[in-house]
């Protein structure tokens, strides 16, 4: 179960993990794009306004501060103080007109960098620096031509308004963007303190082989050995490169989230599954175990069934052997008896006391005759045959075959039989277990305190019952429910096989009758058997 999961859960989470790596760098790539064509555009349009003044006004005319400053207050109006400044520079590098906050008149750029480079390009974006007012800054200009001579118009852009452009782009907790130039100095304020030169991007914009691309890569930082994650493109027609740089740990920090979630799932998942088949092997470790002492208790119950059986067999064979020395003995007290008739034994003093002896020894014979006749009746099985029974008559068989036992035991059984019922058509001896096996199951009940035993038998319209009541300890109620389910017992291994009751209960249900009882516990027990007058059975 755990194997499948793990599977499973890592081939989820691999591709996650990808998808979610082409995410990020998707969105970077995305950011960055936007913003390098609002930077471009920002420039351009820059650019352009400064175009529209040359276009529309001369050098002469420029050349008046009056009508520069006009200009400047209507571009500052127009772009929110983007503009700061506006001036007209001749070939010579000296500001002829100036309009803005500083006092530049007759600047001389001559030995500017700006210059220089402006001079010779018709249209010109320099990158950031002090200059004369010493505040980072950076120059936009336009050549023209006036009387054979070239001459600059160019306009200050207001870092700030520039540096927000890039600001603006921020990603997650340590994601931010900056501009450098060739050089591979900042053209913006950077968010933090940053070692270009550390990094691949002087590599990217020396090389000038990527203007129209977006490139996307990974590098180690060595002060703070920690991987960042960047995204560059160039702009100003590859002048200036936009870099967007993240720490990879905080670009991905919701994928090490969940990776960490699903890694607690996944552990918690597995430690359920092992306590589960924990839990549920032991149950059938516990419920085999059950199962093999019910199946030793049965195959021991078996034997027993089969050792009664056998006692059962043996008893039957002692009762043959015991009936026939009883008969000879009988009858040779008869004999003994017509002897006694003869004259010279009739003088005899001791007469009265012979005839006395003969009739005890002829009383009891049949006594022990009579009691081996109904034992082998009893443990006959083919005797089972369908016959008219006078039920007060077997009663009256079983009672006398327990008496000695219920003497033992100190147990008094009384019997309240109503006369005049009619026969029944059952097998004698099964009917006599069942009478036998509920005394036998109350004498044993009542062989440490004694008591009674009351056999009542009544009709009851078409059936006859027998009721039969003990005063012993009764059965708890938990056992009421299960005393006819084969091999249930109370007794202690050896003293009982669980079989009796049932038998009871079979025997009964085959004639079409009725058993059942009612007990309470500390006060007895009462079993009633109702059996039809006409049970349906046959010979």
């Amino acid at each position: 179960s755990i194997t499948p999961m793990i599977l499973v859960s890592g081939i989820i989470l691999d591709q996650f993990h990808t998808s979610y790596h082409e995410k990020v760098h998707d969105h970077l790539e995305e950011l960055v794009r936007k913003h390098k064509q609002n930077i471009d555009r920002f420039l351009t349009e820059k650019l352009g306004d400064i175009r529209f003044l040359t276009n529309t006004f001369s050098y002469g005319q420029l050349c008046d501060e009056s009508l520069l400053q006009e200009r400047l207050n209507d571009l500052q109006k127009s772009y929110n103080g983007v503009f700061e400044d506006l001036g007209v520079v001749n070939e010579q590098g000296l500001q002829i007109s100036y309009a803005g906050p500083f006092k530049l008149v007759k600047a001389r750029y001559s030995e500017a960098e700006w210059f220089n480079k402006a001079i010779n390009s018709q249209y010109y974006i320099s990158d950031v620096f002090l200059g004369l007012r010493g505040m980072p800054h950076f120059i936009v200009s336009v050549r023209h031509i006036w009387d054979g001579k070239p001459w600059l118009l160019r306009a200050t852009i207001d870092f700030m308004a520039f540096n927000s452009l890039v600001e603006n782009l921020r990603v997650g907790k340590t994601g931010f963007a900056f501009i450098l130039n060739k050089e591979g100095k900042f053209q913006t304020k950077p968010f933090s303190e940053i070692l270009p030169d550390r990094g691949p991007y002087t590599d990217f914009i020396k090389k000038g082989d990527m203007k129209d691309e977006i490139h996307t890569g990974e590098w180690t930082s060595d002060s703070e050995n920690r991987n960042i994650m960047y995204v560059a493109g160039f702009l100003k027609n590859g002048d200036w490169m936009l870099v967007c740089q993240q720490d990879e740990r905080d670009a991905f920090s919701n994928l090490a989230r969940t990776q960490n979630i699903a890694i607690i799932i996944i552990l918690v998942g597995a430690l359920l599954i092992v306590s589960i088949a924990i839990l549920l092997s032991s149950r059938m470790v516990s419920r085999i175990a059950k199962a093999d002492r019910e199946k030793e208790l049965l195959n021991q119950q078996v034997i027993e069934t089969g050792k009664l059986a056998s006692v059962g067999e043996l008893a039957a064979g002692i009762a043959h052997e015991i009936n026939n020395p009883v008969a000879i003995m009988v009858e040779e007290a008869g004999w003994i008896q017509d002897l006694l008739e003869e004259e010279e034994l009739r003088q005899s003093k001791n007469l009265d006391e012979f005839y006395r002896a003969l009739k005890q020894i002829d009383t009891q014979g049949k006594r022990c005759k009579e009691i081996t006749h109904k034992l082998l009746s009893f443990a006959r099985k083919t005797d089972s045959k369908i016959h008219e029974v006078q039920i007060n008559e077997l009663i009256e068989d079983v009672v006398g075959l327990s008496e000695q036992s219920a003497k033992y035991n100190k147990v008094t059984i009384s019997k309240t039989l109503q006369q005049g019922m009619p026969s029944v058509h059952l097998s004698h001896t099964e009917i006599q277990q069942v009478l036998l096996n509920l005394i036998n199951n109350a004498l044993y009940a009542m062989e440490k305190q004694g008591g009674n035993i009351d056999i009542r038998s009544q009709l009851d319209h078409e059936h006859i019952v027998i009721t039969l009541a003990d005063n012993g300890p009764g059965i708890p109620r938990a056992n009421l429910g299960r005393i006819f389910d084969p091999f249930f017992t109370t007794k202690p291994v050896g003293k009982g096989t669980g079989l009796g009751l049932s038998i009871c209960f079979g025997i009964i249900k085959k004639m079409g009758g009725e058993i059942d009882v009612q007990s309470v516990v500390d006060m007895g027990t009462t079993f009633h058997i109702r059996i039809p007058l006409e049970t349906g059975l046959s010979d």
